[in-house]
């Protein structure tokens, strides 16, 4: 049996309508495109380097004050998360899915360091996390180029 593919897709991505960098997993078109053929180990590299992403680009606006609380929200709604994903990662994740419905921050373990609600917070951090994931673009190898020989 083969390897399990790990992606962090959410499932709307942005780069079929003609963005670079995808609304959903912050992952740029090319990394999208390239990423089964990735090896399991740049895929969790690429994944850590997408949480530390979310979990600073988020500790902007949140703090997540128990963890447990927002892991067991998570599981009550099926939003799917990793056991290595940082709590402010799952947090953006969670903002993602429910910021229409989430009433209370605090039932989640969250708190919102203006006291914005679920939905002004979501934009925030959406607004932040693609500049920052665009500024990250720029950074990235591709993963498929063999490496350049220094004469």
């Amino acid at each position: 049996m083969g390897e399990r593919i790990a992606s962090p897709c959410v499932g709307l991505c942005s780069t079929t309508l003609g963005d670079r960098v995808c609304r959903g997993c912050q992952r740029v078109d090319g990394e999208i495109r390239d990423w089964p053929a990735l090896s399991g180990e740049q895929r969790q590299q690429r994944m850590a380097e997408l949480d530390r992403l979310r979990a600073e680009v988020a500790g902007r606006f949140l703090e997540v004050v128990d963890p447990e609380s927002l892991e067991a929200q998570l599981r009550r709604h099926r939003i799917r998360f990793r056991d290595e994903q940082p709590p402010l990662s799952r947090a953006v994740e969670l903002l993602r899915v429910g910021r229409g419905r989430i009433r209370d921050l605090s039932c989640y373990g969250l708190v919102g360091r203006d006291g914005e609600d679920a939905a002004a917070l979501h934009d925030r951090i959406t607004t932040d996390l693609l500049a920052a994931a665009e500024r990250r673009q720029a950074l990235l190898p591709d993963p498929l180029d063999p490496p350049t020989q220094e004469p």
